[in-house]
């Protein structure tokens, strides 16, 4: 028989979910008040007395901020794609197949992601430089993926691990070679942990700053994160820009996340209970 939450739950549900979104509400009650209304005693009130979207015009008009969205979907999709890609053969190997050393390998790939991104960003940066590829999309391509795949592929062995050994075993006898098992069967059935893979890594390379800042210094190749941040006033810094900057480039992420909810969560839960 299941047990009714009662009052006191659904308070401090309610008191957790403000919590979470307060600093979201706050950016967006930001970005609609005046630039005076920002600062000193009207600070810190809720909402001002005349709320504009003068903001949001400002950050499209007056500044190239479709162009800092398109090169950050353009950089996270085909950073998202072929990281997943990779990671999935990597870590079907990984958990399926027996060879010498694989609790080793999985060891160091994990290790690699421990690294401080600042530690890597100057031979990175020289790399590229010496390769031509700095200003470009593929500058910024490599970097992420090397961020982003080592737990990537610690992610996916988890998922891959929990698919029973006897599907293989049947395609095995019925001809099926390993890469048609893979395509055919294991990978149909890995799909709820190589979506909430691409969710993550997506989100990761869309709001990554450090790479961007560094490698990424042409106006026309900038991403969000870098293109905000570079938001500056003759005098001051337009902080009613930046929150509006902000509201916009969160709300595609927002959106994403609870289209695909069910399946993230189905993700995420998927191989936590062993069967």
């Amino acid at each position: 028989m299941e047990k009714k939450a009662g009052p006191v739950f659904y308070i401090l549900l309610a008191i957790f979910v403000f919590v979470v979104m307060f600093p979201f509400l706050w950016v967006f009650l930001s970005s609609i008040k005046p630039p005076s209304a920002l600062f000193g005693e009207k600070a810190f009130d809720w909402f001002a007395n005349n709320p504009s979207l003068k903001s949001y015009k400002s950050v499209f008009f007056d500044h190239p901020f479709l162009t800092y969205m398109k090169n950050s979907f353009i950089v996270s999709s085909i950073t998202t794609i072929y990281t997943v890609f990779t990671a999935s053969f990597a870590a079907y190997a990984i958990a399926r197949l027996e060879f010498r050393g694989k609790t080793v390998i999985l060891g160091l790939v994990l290790s690699v992601s421990m690294f401080p991104q600042i530690a890597t960003l100057s031979p990175i940066y020289m790399i590229l430089k010496n390769l031509g590829l700095t200003n470009s999309y593929l500058g910024l391509i490599i970097p992420y993926t090397t961020i982003t795949l080592p737990l990537s592929i610690w992610i996916m062995v988890t998922f891959f691990r929990k698919i029973p050994h006897d599907l293989e075993e049947s395609a095995k006898i019925d001809g099926a070679s390993l890469m048609q098992t893979y395509w055919r069967i294991i990978f149909p059935l890995a799909v709820p942990g190589i979506f909430t893979t691409a969710i993550l890594v997506f989100v990761a390379a869309w709001n990554e700053y450090l790479f961007a800042l560094a490698i990424n210094t042409s106006e026309a190749y900038k991403t969000v994160p870098v293109g905000i941040s570079m938001f500056q006033g003759q005098y001051s810094i337009p902080w009613a820009e930046i929150c509006a900057a902000t509201v916009v480039v969160t709300i595609p992420l927002v959106v994403m996340v609870l289209i695909f909810q069910k399946r993230i969560v189905s993700g995420l839960t998927s191989g936590s209970v062993k069967e």
